[in-house]
């Protein structure tokens, strides 16, 4: 939503009021009990009221503006007429010199009403397309600046238009041999002497153009050419200021030219709403006639519409009360006036607009790159050459890229993938273990075996009772091999008796046993370590996967995608140098007298508030955003004055500075 729709809502909703308000009978927007009863009549009531309706900007929350064509067909479908028994009765009095004697009926009202619809949409429009079309030559603007800011573009800007030059040299000297009688058919050697010679004639013409060197004729040009991009922006944004400063948008804020009948002691100014919608179409036709002159200079820009207005009919009726206005002016002829601004005015603008933006604007696209697209196409045969002779290395790249993309995400990803749900689920295949499951019980229960066999087979005394081997295998699950370990150290007193004929290779090799059975319990542990951080381990297998895949996924998405994070970053740059702009036109202002400032300034201030809220919807929260509308409501009301206006814009900078930094 712009500013232009807050605009027309408002007027639409004062006019709403209009028809709701409370009036006695007899009055305007009181239905007779004839009219009731006629059924001609209230089939006519109804079909204004659904075509009011379809101007409302409530019927439709899309759009609020409704295009000048259908504004157009609406009041051709309303077939209002010049006969109708109101306005035969108000200007039978009016050529009698009498004063009319009865009230207006309810039809006529509300055609009357019709019309302040369509003008209030009409406004939008006019509004809005001179809006839409003053914003986008700042950058043109721009293009002439950097043309005449560095040789560099200067001389590509040569390179690019020498087609065009070389094109309109070749027509002068075509059309001037065709005035000279030239002609093929007369004969080649005849075509060809008329063709040198008016070749030597234009080059002594322009010998005064070969002492300035092409780059500044260029610039020449781009300074021609940016003077009057900005002369339009001006006019544009003038006309922008006086419809905002003097037509219905003002009348509705300031003026009370929209206030309710029957309001605050206005019964007697019951009519004055008719009066400004008259007052705003001739507004609006003065502007658009005057807004196509090209011979019309900025400074006179405000002159010159004031002298169009001074003459207009629809001006001199003007009062406060509206009576003249309702008295004077059939509905069927405002209507007609209103169709012709829309219907040809409004176009002519927009065609002479967009004539001159195009001449005057940066070159198209196919001017600006018609030289790379030269060289690409005399390139296409030779890189379809290479294409061609080398298909099969080419395809093979491809296949081997796919197979790589396609291995590392089934190993890298889904793999990994695969065995963290295993681990969640508790998978027997998905679990890690450096250690058979049963390993470590047999050869404890091996060990134990070996030492109470060891000590029942060399008792220290007396044969072993069954507590006393209980005791043994209690002390051998906790690591404690004595019985071993005596016989042993009893053998290494006399290592090689010991080993032929006692117990020492045994000893040794229960204890290489016990050992194996010590690194088996270290086993275990670690890997009851490894089992409580499967997860943690399944989750490290997968982060090189996922870090790649998603640095290739930003990285496309970079490229081919929208760029969200770029585009806000762009965004509140944008905000801070709309913001800035702004601050320039307001310092830069001239108040008037009573501390205003121009037309042209609240024109061009109003463009780019328009971008600041364009810009700024996509970046505030909604409360923060309704809040940000009520400053922006503040600023571009031009009767506050130069310096609140410019409190406005400090205020602002640092209280939505969290957005624009």
């Amino acid at each position: 939503m712009s500013f232009v729709v807050d605009q027309v809502r408002r007027i639409d909703s004062q006019l709403d009021r209009l028809q709701l308000s409370t009036t006695r009978p007899g009055e305007s927007f009181s239905i007779t009990a004839e009219e009731a009863h006629d059924r001609t009549k209230a089939t006519r009531i109804t079909q204004l009221q659904a075509l009011i309706k379809n101007l409302s900007t409530t019927s439709s929350s899309k759009s609020s503006l409704v295009s000048a064509r259908r504004i157009t067909s609406i009041l051709d479908q309303a077939h209002i007429s010049t006969s109708c028994p109101t306005c035969s009765q108000l200007f039978a009095h009016e050529h009698l010199g009498e004063s009319p004697g009865a009230d207006t009926s309810y039809e006529h009202e509300l055609e009357w009403l019709l019309l302040s619809k369509a003008t209030a949409q009409a406004y939008g429009q006019i509004l809005n397309t001179i809006l839409e079309q003053t914003i986008p030559l700042e950058d043109d603007i721009w293009y002439w600046d950097d043309v005449l800011g560095t040789y560099r573009y200067a001389g590509l800007y040569s390179i690019q238009t020498s087609p065009i030059r070389f094109w309109k040299w070749s027509k002068d000297i075509y059309h001037d041999v065709r005035s000279r009688g030239g002609a093929l058919a007369n004969g080649w050697q005849q075509f060809y002497g008329l063709v040198k010679d008016a070749v030597q004639e234009r080059s002594i013409v322009d010998i005064q153009r070969r002492v300035v060197s092409p780059l500044a004729l260029v610039r020449n040009e781009g300074r021609r050419k940016r003077a009057a991009l900005k002369r339009i922006r001006l006019i544009n944004a003038n006309a922008l200021g006086i419809l905002l400063g003097e037509g219905i948008s003002n009348e509705s804020i300031h003026e009370e030219g929209l206030q309710t009948p029957g309001q605050f002691g206005a019964q007697d100014r019951k009519h004055r709403w008719k009066s400004t919608i008259a007052k705003s179409i001739a507004l609006m036709d003065a502007v658009i006639q005057n807004v196509t002159d090209a011979e019309l200079s900025v400074d006179k820009f405000d002159n010159a519409v004031a002298a169009t207005t001074q003459d207009d009919h629809y001006y001199e009726l003007h009062e406060p009360s509206g009576e003249r206005t309702a008295m004077s002016l059939r509905p069927a002829d405002v209507a007609e006036r209103l169709q012709n601004l829309l219907a040809h005015a409004l176009p002519n603008y927009t065609s002479n607009f967009h004539t001159v933006a195009k001449e005057n604007g940066r070159p198209s696209p196919i001017i600006r790159y018609w030289l790379p697209a030269s060289i690409l196409l005399v390139s296409s045969t030779t890189i379809l050459r290479i294409v061609v002779n080398r298909k099969e290395n080419i395809l093979n790249w491809i296949r081997d890229f796919g197979s790589t993309v396609i291995g590392f995400w089934h190993n890298w990803v889904l793999e990994p993938t695969k065995k963290i749900i295993g681990t969640i689920r508790h998978d027997e295949g998905s679990e890690v273990s450096i250690l058979s499951k049963r390993s470590l019980e047999g050869d404890r229960a091996s060990l134990e075996r070996m030492v109470v066999d060891f000590a029942v087979a060399n008792p220290d005394g007396p044969a072993l009772n069954t507590t006393q081997i209980n005791e043994i295998r209690t002390k051998v699950r906790e690591g404690d091999l004595t019985p071993v370990l005596k016989a042993y150290e009893k053998d290494m007193q006399s290592p090689v008796w010991g080993a032929i004929r006692g117990n020492l290779i045994s000893a040794l090799l229960i204890q290489i046993q016990k050992t194996k059975v010590d690194v088996e319990v270290a086993m275990s542990g670690i890997d009851s370590i490894l089992k409580s951080q499967e997860l943690l381990f399944g989750f490290i297998g997968l982060t090189p996967g996922v870090l790649v895949t998603i640095g290739v996924y930003r990285w496309l998405s970079g490229i081919f995608g929208n760029r969200k994070s770029v585009q806000q970053w762009a965004k509140q740059g944008q905000l801070l140098l709309i913001l800035r702009n702004i601050d320039r036109i307001l310092v830069a202002a001239s108040p008037t007298e009573f501390g205003e400032i121009s037309y042209k300034d609240h024109g061009l201030l109003l463009c780019e508030v328009h971008l600041l809220r364009q810009a700024a919807s996509g970046i505030l929260p909604r409360r923060i955003f309704h809040d940000f509308l009520e400053e922006i409501d503040e600023l571009v009301d031009v009767r506050f004055g130069l310096e609140r206006q410019k409190n406005v814009v400090n205020r602002i900078r640092w209280a939505y500075s969290k957005w624009f930094t």
